[in-house]
């Protein structure tokens, strides 16, 4: 798709090719960062990616991305390079809401069924109907729903193959967008259950998480600069992006957006603000995420086969390698 007139302006990855050499001494890095990631030293392993920067064999593409001008875009230059903000920034879990729906039919079929083939009471019915009542309160009371949204969220990865891979491909989208504009991954999970065997709580759902103390350390103070919202901003939206490119709408991801929406509040934007910051976000990652669709591909591919941090940035870099010497007269 062609850029809109000729406001926005083409931009790249300032990647060269590497010989194999410097490929090894990549994966060296990389293999120090892991182990920092591994020790919980997120100073540490941020410094080992800056010091790698520009330095032969280190990591080039990180923080690499040349983003477009930064103005109020309106909703028609979006719809010029084929974006439909409606169906990006109004996400709706059609997929797995249909799974919960044919769950509970399940279940009602399943409970008349049982009553017939055990020949069970009115009451006994009340009582096993007042046990299920007190499971589900006392789940949305101690666990903020957690075990329910467990459940559900692990039913969804069994039987529902779009589903498994359109979180595999939302993730993805986090990590290539925010490896590209200057944020460090430190992690990512690719289901409930996965994140609760790491995380050991309830209520984390899949995700990926950053080495993000200088966004914390900038938020405690209240002085939130203009570069650190932009990196927020892209990559809130990075996974709705993804979907919607690959797709053509976005299911998951409302809490991103709402997570987004309430740092904008917080900052005191007007909507108008708001809605600029968005909407260039949107066009940002967009862009970006097309310029590098054959690394993000590769990326989920590692993702889905549980790589390393590490592993999964060395194939970004390799990608992207690629893409540049294909593209080199």
């Amino acid at each position: 798709m062609g850029f809109a007139m000729s406001c926005i302006v083409g931009f790249t990855i300032t990647c060269g090719p590497t010989s194999e050499t410097r490929g090894g001494e990549r994966k060296q890095v990389l293999e120090k960062l892991d182990k920092e990631l591994a020790n919980g030293d997120e100073r540490l392993a941020l410094s080992i990616v800056k010091q790698s920067q520009g330095q032969p064999g280190g990591l080039r593409c990180f923080g690499s991305a040349r983003q477009v001008p930064q103005r109020l875009y309106t909703l028609d230059e979006l719809k010029l390079n084929g974006i439909e903000a409606a169906s990006l920034l109004s996400p709706v879990d059609t997929t797995l809401g249909s799974i919960e729906r044919n769950l509970h039919i399940a279940a009602v079929f399943g409970g008349g069924a049982a009553w017939n083939a055990f020949e069970l009471s009115s009451q006994d019915l009340l009582y096993i109907s007042l046990g299920l009542l007190f499971l589900w309160t006392l789940d949305l009371v101690s666990f903020g729903g957690g075990i329910a949204s467990l459940a559900l969220d692990t039913i969804g990865h069994t039987i529902s193959q779009k589903y498994h891979n359109r979180v595999i491909q939302h993730e993805a989208g986090h990590f290539l967008i925010a490896y590209l504009i200057g944020i460090l991954p430190r992690g990512y999970t690719l289901s409930s259950l996965e994140a609760l065997r790491k995380e050991g709580s309830l209520n984390v759902q899949a995700g990926t998480t950053f080495v993000d103390f200088e966004f914390v350390e900038e938020t405690s103070v209240g002085k939130l600069s203009a570069t650190m919202l932009n990196r927020f901003s892209c990559i809130a939206l990075a996974g709705v992006a993804t979907e919607y490119l690959l797709y053509g709408c976005a299911e998951g991801g409302l809490d991103d957006i709402n997570k987004l929406d309430g740092l904008l509040k917080s900052l005191g934007f007007t909507q108008k603000k708001a809605d600029s910051q968005v909407r260039w976000a949107v066009l940002n990652t967009i862009l970006l995420l097309r310029r590098h669709e054959e690394a993000r591909a590769k990326l989920t591919d590692a993702m889905s086969k549980g790589m390393s941090v590490g592993s999964c940035i060395n194939i970004i870099e390799e990608a992207i390698e690629d893409e540049d010497i294909i593209q080199t007269p």
